[in-house]
């Protein structure tokens, strides 16, 4: 049955005075939109064209204020089937136009309308190329947005604000975004034009997703593959995972610094590494199975944040475009010998993917579920779905 289309007013919208204030007293003054208020985090910026719904629901953008490079973000509204998570954690957002009446026949709400139900702090107006070259040159910096009717807005406090607020390093964002209790996803797969969001029915495999802030898209994947899968709080201990029986255990993305995550996660990962439990991490997840296996992460200057990222398959020389958020990296360094180095960033030489020589074990910091972005390396679902079948093979003989 189709939807009803919705019909949006062309009316000019009618935004308040908005302000954004970086920790080194640089100032950008805009036109307010979404939720009256204010709002302190770290400033990045991402540079996709396209998915504005699903990069601001992505949970791994806990504690940071979105700068989006691309000038025309609203364009073809919200709806209620692109989010990736069910409460947005995003503290803030920037853009360069206002937002415009949306034309899509998926839209239900303009993306001002969406923000301010989702209490999200935005700010549009401002010369976002300039912004973005200053984190370019400089790394992303602390900054808050305030968005007053008034237009009272007091530039000392809001510097104050931003100066004291702690930052991403030493911050634990896992366990404020993780499900607070164990829950069965709901089998859908991903999304078709022609079909929407269809029901998974078989279910062959058995899949435990650790929930650092996992995106939908992700458990989406597993259900094209016929996998039912069980979504555990991020504290969740080895023995109660393996009492779930896995077929396989996946590490997933989620914000904050890995290292302070890895205080409770590495010990857990261990375990199931040593039990010989298949395992697949994307993003937070591979840098926690990277501390688990006594390597170091550190925080970057920039980040990868866009749907643009090549990174090179080093097993098979390919380049895959990739999409990409993260603020950390593992230090090639501080790999252990029986770790291989799979993927490369081809931006920055970083490292995008690892594996484990003698243990059914890997990892990719980028994110082949995409959403938004390209569709390269979705192959690291059937990657890891081949392990899981290979090791189930070798325990029957």
């Amino acid at each position: 049955m189709k939807k009803k289309q919705k019909t949006f007013s062309n009316k000019k919208l009618n935004f308040s005075p908005g302000i954004l204030i970086l920790e080194n007293g640089q100032v950008f003054r805009g036109i307010g939109l979404g939720y009256e208020g204010v709002a302190t985090g770290e400033v990045c910026f991402n540079t996709s064209i396209t998915g504005y719904q699903e990069i601001i629901s992505d949970p791994s953008y806990s504690g940071q204020i979105i700068n989006f490079t691309f000038p025309h973000i609203g364009n073809v509204g919200t709806n209620e089937e692109d989010h990736e998570s069910d409460k947005i954690w995003t503290k803030g957002v920037i853009f360069n136009a206002e937002i415009t009446s949306p034309s899509n026949y998926r839209a239900l709400k303009n993306l001002d309308s969406w923000l301010k139900k989702h209490k999200i702090v935005g700010l549009t107006g401002i010369d976002t190329r300039s912004l973005t070259n200053f984190i370019r040159d400089n790394g992303a910096p602390k900054g808050t947005i305030e968005i007053n009717k008034s237009g009272k807005l007091n530039i000392k406090k809001l510097l104050n604000k931003s100066v004291r607020w702690h930052g991403l390093n030493g911050l634990d964002l896992a366990k404020n975004v993780s499900t607070k209790t164990k829950y069965n996803w709901s089998n859908f797969k991903t999304w078709k034009k022609e079909t929407g969001f269809q029901k998974n029915k078989t279910k062959n495999l058995n899949i435990i997703a650790i929930d650092y802030g996992i995106k939908k898209n992700i458990l989406r994947y597993f259900s094209n593959h016929n996998c039912k899968i069980v979504v555990v709080p991020c504290d969740t201990s080895a023995n109660d995972i393996i009492n779930l029986k896995p077929d396989g255990v996946f590490l997933s993305n989620g914000p904050g610094d890995p290292a302070a995550t890895g205080k409770y996660a590495v010990k857990i990962i261990k375990e199931l590494i040593n039990l010989n439990v298949p395992i697949f991490g994307i993003c937070l997840g591979h840098q926690l199975l990277a501390l688990a296996l006594n390597a170091k992460t550190k925080k970057m200057k920039l980040g990868h944040r866009g749907a643009n990222h090549p990174v090179k398959n080093l097993l098979t020389d390919k380049v895959e475009i990739t999409s990409q958020n993260h603020g950390f990296e593992v230090i090639k360094e501080s790999l252990p010998k029986n770790v291989i180095i799979t993927h490369k960033s081809l931006f920055d030489d970083s490292i995008e993917g690892i594996r484990l020589k003698n243990k059914p074990a890997f990892s990719v910091q980028y994110h082949p579920e995409a959403n938004p972005g390209p569709q390269d390396s979705q192959y690291l679902f059937d990657q890891f779905i081949k392990e899981i079948k290979k090791h189930a093979k070798k325990k029957r003989h």
